[in-house]
């Protein structure tokens, strides 16, 4: 298999992660290129010329150090390596439409239709996927999304400054309908230089209880689990109100955390964070659906609703 050399010769891996990942636009076609086996009908497919598409491929191969697509009369064919960048283009692509939906939710706050109010970490790990079907159904929907703790979503469901909400908690909030879309399950996590990463027994409730960790704030869904599992408070070492803030600490071995499960996925399969197994506690939750009470969802939130259970 032929290889073309990047600019900046193999091994290259310094520099702004948007100059050494090739756009969008570059991997939508190399995509139909996949599916359509022919650079031509590709360039047809996004609304380009074929000289322009060939320049594209061109320039994406020079990006990444590899051939990626073989020419001939007969038509276009993938390399080896075009496919395996095509299997993780298709991820990007996907990835970069639930963004969009989730930043067009955002962007329509002030004119929408449904206002959906979200705990953080399923603001941040699945709401922009049922976003992106929903706006599949109803592409004329405007959603507008306000992202809290538990308390804040309760907050604004009762106040009457949303129609739809999911928090993370024990329990359902006061004033508030609920019915369960899912659970998760809360993990304990530290960087891999932490003496917990070496550990060979799991911790005990009390271990865990008496260690400074990095928290979310009280009143959100996890702090709530956490504190209940250790029948008490536990000790904050740092106290963030993302997710995203407390694991990007975590990672920088500023301490060890306590997530969803959701939120460390990728840290843990990278080995940026590491799991650390607790014994005699339980971490698991359910992830709920919750509106005013007495109002059943109906319309797009209905819609939305239908879409989490799915």
């Amino acid at each position: 298999m032929s290889e073309v050399e990047g600019p900046g010769g193999r091994g290259e891996g310094t520099g702004s992660l948007a100059h050494r990942v090739p756009d969008l636009a570059a991997l939508e076609l190399l995509l139909a290129v996949a599916r359509l086996g022919s650079l031509g009908a590709a360039a047809r497919e996004v609304g380009i010329t074929q000289p322009a598409a060939s320049s594209r491929v061109r320039s994406m191969e020079r990006q990444l150090g590899v051939a990626l697509v073989d020419r001939s009369p007969r038509g276009s064919r993938l390399t080896d390596a075009g496919v395996l960048v095509t299997d993780w283009a298709r991820r990007v692509v996907e990835a970069a439409a639930a963004f969009d939906a989730g930043a067009r939710a955002l962007r329509d706050r002030r004119d929408s239709r449904l206002r959906v109010a979200a705990s953080m970490t399923i603001a941040e790990y699945l709401l922009p996927g049922w976003l992106l079907a929903l706006h599949a159904e109803r592409p004329d929907t405007a959603v507008s999304l306000l992202a809290g703790n538990s308390a804040r979503v309760a907050e604004l469901l009762r106040s009457g400054e949303a129609d739809l909400g999911f928090v993370e908690g024990l329990s359902v909030p006061a004033g508030l309908d609920a019915v369960v879309i899912g659970h998760d399950r809360l993990i304990v996590v530290t960087a891999p230089g932490h003496p917990w990463a070496r550990r060979r027994r799991p911790l005990s409730p009390q271990e865990l209880g008496e260690t400074p960790l990095i928290l979310r704030e009280r009143g959100s869904g996890t702090r709530q689990v956490l504190d209940a599992a250790l029948g008490g408070l536990a000790r904050p070492l740092i106290e963030l109100s993302s997710t995203t803030a407390v694991k990007a600490s975590a990672v920088s071995g500023a301490g060890p955390s306590v997530l969803s499960e959701l939120a460390v996925r990728e840290e843990l399969a990278l080995r940026r964070l590491v799991a650390v197994p607790v014994e005699g506690v339980s971490l698991r939750r359910d992830l709920r659906a919750v509106w005013p009470k007495g109002h059943r969802p109906t319309g797009p939130a209905r819609d939305l609703l239908a879409l989490t259970r799915a």
